[in-house]
């Protein structure tokens, strides 16, 4: 008889607990504290990251970043409407990219102003156990501790 190391369970919390990590480390090279992060636990699981400061071209709207397992980071602009954010980019290429490479791509993202041509979401789906091993170093056990931290929706 095989007993799997790892449970639903444990992949999970695997999961969460590296993302949590991850996108504390981004939102401090992107310049913002850990209340301006959301993330999203359904499937696809995703994330939000409120940017401070806006496009000088659209001085009235609101810029964030946005993750989800299936096509990583983009960079975002709130509509006046109040629907879905306006995907000015996506920054492509790895699911998990260093968060330096991140910064980089909101700086570049900011300093063309957008909005761009339609973006075209990148295919970036990997395997669960890839993206968890991207993610380990980041690892938080403690996610749930931390009144601050993030805000969980799902």
């Amino acid at each position: 008889m095989v007993i799997p190391l790892l449970t639903g369970i444990d992949r999970e919390y695997g999961l969460l607990s590296g993302l949590t990590g991850y996108l504390t480390a981004v939102a401090a090279a992107v310049g913002v504290g850990d209340e301006s992060c959301t993330l999203d636990v359904d499937v696809p699981v995703s994330a939000y990251i409120a940017l401070d400061g806006r496009l000088a071209r659209h001085p009235g709207r609101d810029v964030a970043l946005l993750w989800d397992e299936r096509h990583g980071w983009s960079f975002a602009m709130e509509t006046h409407s109040g629907e879905d954010l306006l995907v000015l980019a996506y920054l492509g290429h790895q699911l998990a990219p260093e968060p330096a490479r991140v910064r980089a791509f909101v700086a570049a993202t900011r300093s063309f102003g957008g909005p761009f041509a339609t973006p075209v979401p990148p295919d970036l789906r990997e395997g669960r156990g890839d993206l968890l091993s991207r993610l380990a170093r980041y690892r938080r056990d403690s996610w749930t501790t931390g009144a601050s931290f993030l805000h969980l929706v799902g």
